[in-house]
Order: C-alpha cells, then structure tokens, then sequence
C-alpha cells in the first residue's frame, strides 16, 4: 500500500513541464484537436509563429502530410503550441514562457 503512494508521489515530481490538452481557448471560442486548420484560424486570428515541421506518411505510405506548428501566446505566461497535419489539429500544447 505505501508503495504505491510512494510510486504515485515520484510520478508527480517527474511530470513534464508542458501539458496537452484536447480544447484550446481562444477568447471566447474554442477549438479541439480534429478542428481544421482554417476553422482555428477563423477563432483564434493569425498565430505568432507558424512553422513548418516536415512531412509525415500515411500508413501505406503513399501521400505526404505536411505537419505545422502554430504559436499563440504568451498569455498569462503561456505559450499555446498547437500541431497540424495534413491540416488537422492533432495536438495542443501549453508552455510555460521563461
């Protein structure tokens, strides 16, 4: 029994320093993973940073993916990371700013 607090309470301390999250606000709108690239755009405005990453394969190897990162922020310290392929929100990911 107190190994798994012990267990629990290391996982704690070894967390990562970002966080995903499935929503991402912007204002007053949200947008989720699986939102297009245009929709999040229309709701959030122009990001910051917009890189391109590379390019990813489908399954069966026979179309490329172009794969994005969005940069909004900082807000309130943050950073919003937001990943697109084949301009599809894939991922969101919040940064602390240092």
């Amino acid at each position: 029994m107190h190994l798994r607090y012990l267990l629990l309470a290391l996982s704690c301390f070894t967390w990562p320093a970002s966080a995903w999250a499935d929503t991402f606000r912007c204002g007053s709108q949200l947008v989720s993973t699986g939102d297009r690239a245009f929709e999040v755009e229309r709701a959030c405005g122009e990001p910051q940073i917009r890189d391109l990453v590379g390019y990813a394969l489908s399954p069966n190897e026979r179309r490329e993916a172009v794969i994005e990162e969005w940069v909004y922020g900082p807000r309130n310290g943050m950073f919003n990371i937001l990943t697109f392929e084949a301009n599809r929100l894939i991922r969101i990911e919040t940064r602390r700013a240092q």
